[in-house]
């Protein structure tokens, strides 16, 4: 019986959710769980309707792929999660946007700020980056090592199971189930679960490596593996909770106090820097190569990148907990690594845009190959701005204002945002057997869209951050504060509004992808004028 093995698992995981829902101690346990069974009972119908009796060569289309060749529908299931998740993410941002402009869109208890917040950064990070790093990392490490995913049917387990994480974990934002955590807000029972998928997720990476048939191992290999290892550390050592019943939503920090800060923002920080930055950058040693059809610049500089990157990252989180009850020695060390992150963040950056040596008039015609360099460009902009806002004279005009949120969403959408769009117009095509995307013009409209949307989100809010911290620390001849907290709030109201525009630019182009995605997966090509061709000149009427 094929897939039969695997229906029963999701319908026992599902009858444990059951369970789970009766048997809570509390109202908002009993809640998620009815929402966790839901999912599941989905699950295991659809795999129901896919069990097949046939010999090992038959069963489910979605989980059939040729023995003999590489795992790539997993990877096609990532794709396609990765731009869903990203709508909805980016169109939750939106909306939070909105209600910081206009505080009656507030609508209490479940769409306040407080909650479509996390919502909102857990599902660009963990949701649309996530999903694009697992479906990249399986296709990039499958074509460089020549070997086949290792794990059997693990790596669709990794698959369906982190897509699970993340209903669990959005619902619960919005009921209100929250550990407090920057970065980390699920409580206990979802953390185990995403340890299990982790785990899972690292194993099947590794088995791969090991069976490799190429004996080099890429240098983007390296980087992925960096990003798989050290956020099961940080999860591991940040989550580290007591839940006050195994049938309840509350759980206590092993840690408390100024430690609990610590070790949170040494997590907080590294999620930063082996989530979005250790393991994109793997994605840009693969992508930007081939799609300029060129070697890496220098395979010496990526490796020093690579190491120098690992060392010093792990460093730097105390840099947020400047002028806090952190002893100073801390503070000062989080500082100087990074400003010491400098070097190799600009190394990678370097090494990434000189792979274009000979390739740059490419640039006129790839709207892909643009969006890479894009960003390229946005990742050295950000790892420039943070060690300088790390530094303590600077940290104390910036911190807690919105020239830190202008920074995380230069990056974010910048960096983050282009490298993944990059790879995905590169994969749909091989993915689905095409010769090309459906139009590389809506790809162009796609690329001016998010950069302009980037452009002015992250300009209003560097202007509405520096007028933020230059107000709040005015004093009059008499040493009290010129300006109340209210008067500084409707100073920012029109940059706020103006941070919504740039968002909603963003969001368009992502929608403009995924028609294009859609219409490439179909088939279809447009007819248009190749870019950087003349339009055929017009003849006078005769």
């Amino acid at each position: 019986m094929k897939n039969g093995s695997i229906a029963i698992a999701v319908s026992v995981a599902a009858f444990l959710a059951l369970l789970g829902a009766a048997l809570g101690h509390d109202a908002l346990f009993r809640i998620h769980f009815w929402i966790i069974f839901a999912a599941l009972a989905l699950g295991a119908l659809a795999l129901f309707r896919q069990v097949s009796f046939a010999p090992a060569g038959g069963g489910s289309a979605a989980l059939r792929d040729d023995p003999n060749g590489y795992m790539d529908g997993v990877v096609r299931y990532g794709v396609i999660a990765t731009m869903f998740w990203g709508v909805a993410g980016l169109l939750v941002g939106v909306i939070a946007a909105l209600q910081l402009a206009y505080p009656d869109l507030n609508l209490p208890p479940f769409l306040n700020f407080g909650r479509l917040r996390p919502l909102h950064t857990s599902a660009v990070i963990f949701a649309f980056g996530g999903n694009a790093l697992i479906a990249t990392s399986f296709y990039v490490v499958q074509r460089t090592t020549r070997a086949r995913l290792w794990g059997g049917l693990l790596p669709w387990f990794v698959f369906w199971g982190y897509q699970l994480f993340i209903i669990a974990a959005a619902t619960g934002y919005l009921l209100g189930i929250t550990q407090g955590r920057e970065y980390a807000e699920p409580e206990w029972y979802v953390d185990i679960w995403i340890t299990i998928v982790w785990v899972s997720y690292l194993l099947v990476f590794l088995g791969t490596l090991v069976k490799r048939k190429e004996p080099h191992i890429y240098v983007a290999n390296w980087f992925y593996l960096s990003f798989i290892v050290t956020i099961a550390m940080l999860h591991l050592v940040n989550n580290l909770a007591v839940p006050v019943s195994p049938l309840g939503v509350k759980s206590y920090s092993a840690f408390s106090g100024v430690q609990d800060a610590l070790t949170q923002w040494w997590y907080g920080h590294n999620a930063v820097g082996f989530f979005l930055t250790a393991g994109f950058l793997g994605m840009m040693y693969y992508f930007v190569p081939k799609q300029a059809n060129r070697p890496v610049y220098s395979y010496r500089l990526s490796i020093v990148h690579f190491w120098s990157l690992i060392f010093m990252y792990i460093w730097a989180g105390p840099h947020h907990l400047h002028y806090t009850a952190l002893p100073d020695w801390a503070q000062t060390l989080g500082m100087v690594f990074s400003v010491m992150l400098w070097m190799p963040s600009w190394g990678g950056m370097i090494n990434g845009l000189m792979t274009l040596s000979g390739a740059w008039d490419k640039l006129r015609t790839d709207p892909i190959l643009r969006m890479l360099v894009m960003s390229l460009a946005f990742y050295g902009m950000s790892t420039f701005e943070g060690p300088l806002m790390s530094i303590k004279a600077v940290n104390s005009l910036s911190h807690y204002t919105d020239w830190t949120i202008g920074h995380v969403h230069s990056g974010a959408l910048g960096w983050v945002g282009m490298v993944t769009f990059g790879s995905v117009y590169f994969l749909v095509p091989k993915l689905w057997g095409r010769t090309q995307l459906y139009s590389l013009r809506l790809v162009n409209w796609h690329f001016w869209l998010a950069t302009l949307g980037i452009v002015v989100y992250a300009a209003v809010m560097w202007v509405s951050g520096i007028m933020q911290g230059l107000m709040w620390r005015e004093y009059d001849d008499q040493g009290f504060l010129v300006y109340s907290f209210a008067e500084t709030t409707a100073a920012m109201h029109p940059y706020y509004v103006l941070r919504v525009v740039g968002g909603l630019l963003y969001l368009l182009g992502m929608l403009v992808m995924v028609f294009n995605v859609w219409k490439t997966i179909r088939g279809d090509v447009r007819e248009e004028i190749p870019l950087g061709a003349e339009a055929p000149a017009l003849k006078p009427a005769e």
